[in-house]
Parts: structure tokens; sequence; C-alpha cells
């Protein structure tokens, strides 16, 4: 399945990277990646990677995803994740993401981490 990529905005200034399908190896991944990249053009720095629809993780995909909090750490932003669940978060507590990047049980929930920060 062909990863779908969708933006939406929760105001004043989160942004939430809604995904559906599989980050594997490929130009999916590099979507992701030009994606933030479009993102950091336009100054924004609070990103959520909403995962609930995400069904399948690969190391190319734990690598994007370090990537990206890497970038926005850089830039002066903070990456958030929310709803990872079944294998994908299995996945990314056994390769311990979970202790660099935030995940939340959902975008809400990982949005009000944001006004709390």
């Amino acid at each position: 399945m062909i990863l779908d990529i969708q933006h939406k905005k929760i105001e004043p200034d989160i942004n939430v990277v809604h995904m559906v399908g599989r980050i594997t190896m490929g130009s999916d991944s590099q979507k992701i990646e030009w994606g933030l990249t479009d993102l950091l053009k336009q100054d924004q720095k609070k990103v959520i990677f909403d995962l609930t629809e995400v069904t399948y993780l690969d190391s190319s995909g734990i690598g994007i995803l370090m990537m990206c909090h890497a970038k926005l750490k850089k830039a002066g932003g903070v990456l958030r994740i929310a709803g990872a669940r079944g294998m994908v978060q299995e996945t990314l507590e056994l390769t311990s993401v979970n202790r660099i990047i935030p995940i939340h049980p959902s975008a809400a929930d990982a949005a009000h981490g944001f006004e709390l920060a």
C-alpha cells in the first residue's frame, strides 16, 4: 500500500502530519522528509506525526523519523509522534525511538503536550 500523507493544522501553530499505510524504504519515505522541509521553510516548528493508521514501519522508516526529529531540533523545533500502536508501537519501543521522540496516544494529547512545554 502506498503511503498517504495529509497535513492539517491545530491552531495556532501545530502541524499534524497524518499518515496512512506503510513507512518503508523508497519514495514514500522521501515524501515525509520533503513535507517536513516545506514546513521548516514556512518556519513551522511544532510537528506531530500521527501514525494512527500506519500499519508497518521498517528500519528506513525509523531512520526517516529520526532524521526528521534531528532536522526539527536543529531548527529549534519539536517533533512528537501520536497514535502508534501494534507492530509500529513495538518497533518504536524496540529501537528506543520512544526515548528520543515523545510518543502520545493521540494527536490531541500530543498537541496538549506542546501547550505544557
